[in-house]
């Protein structure tokens, strides 16, 4: 797909056959409960993935409109969604109308391209057991298009979780991550560029990973975090937020620095917690 800029160096697929096991994997996000109250995270409470009430292979693109609650239902993709790969030429497991509110679904494997927004959207409590290629894009062109990103969690995603082609402002609270390259990723070499803000907030992350955020500042992107939880990081290598210098002509964007500042990286060391 042309408008998904991608770094260079692909990370090897895991092997797809262990990744049906979701009962026995523990520790990475809210429990199911907590994410559709509402409730903030709390680094106090231990992490429950969610059990499927049931799975439905998908071996072509679902569009959704308006309001759809899956009821914790697992969707894998089948036939040319079935590959397991991280080609870029997939098309997503389900494809959202600007609008669209999409609620208690798992992605399992293999989950291709995940979903993608066409304008403003909400992913309520929506949950990767295994990130394809990306776990969500976002592609609405104005700027007044609003992603929501509430509950939830992604994890081994070999690249990024969320990929920013769009315009307008992502939103992600009450999520969880782990085992990722980057959690949001504004474009860095799309044909059409925009500015981009991100917002983070109440974000639990398990080691491992190497960026919270990705942003062209020559494009005027910010990105907000208060509340991360970081796991397992010792070494505090994950990059809160790094910074880019991004183009529209596919060349791969060159970094610009990383660290809070007042106008690109908009938090403080007391916003992030290692435990």
């Amino acid at each position: 797909m042309a408008s998904h800029a991608r770094p260079l160096g692909r990370h090897p697929r895991r092997n797809p056959l262990r990744h049906g096991l979701v009962g026995a994997l523990g520790a990475l996000g809210l429990t199911i409960g907590m994410v559709t109250t509402g409730a903030t995270l709390s680094t106090a409470q231990a992490a429950t993935w969610p059990t499927p009430t049931s799975s439905e292979g998908v071996s072509s693109t679902v569009s959704v409109s308006g309001t759809k609650d899956y009821g914790m239902k697992r969707l894998y993709g089948t036939g040319d969604l079935g590959s397991g790969s991280q080609d870029e030429d997939q098309g997503p497991i389900l494809q959202l109308a600007a609008g669209a509110v999409l609620k208690n679904v798992i992605l399992g494997a293999p989950a291709a391209d995940g979903i993608h927004c066409l304008g403003s959207c909400t992913l309520q409590n929506v949950w990767w057991e295994d990130v394809g290629e990306d776990a969500a894009t976002f592609r609405g062109s104005s700027s007044s298009s609003v992603y929501t990103v509430s509950g939830g969690g992604a994890k081994e995603a070999g690249d990024k979780v969320f990929q920013f082609n769009g315009a307008g402002t992502l939103n992600v609270s009450n999520f969880a991550v782990k085992n990722f390259g980057t959690l949001v990723r504004s474009c860095g070499n799309c044909s059409t560029q925009y500015k981009r803000t991100i917002n983070l907030n109440s974000v639990e992350v398990t080691w491992k990973g190497s960026r919270l955020v990705g942003i062209n500042t020559n494009y005027g992107d910010s990105a907000t975090l208060r509340g991360i939880t970081v796991v397992g990081d010792s070494g505090k290598k994950i990059v809160p937020c790094q910074k880019y210098i991004g183009n529209d002509d596919g060349d791969e964007p060159s970094k610009n620095g990383t660290g809070p500042d007042s106008t690109y990286c908009k938090y403080a060391t007391s916003d992030i917690t290692y435990k």
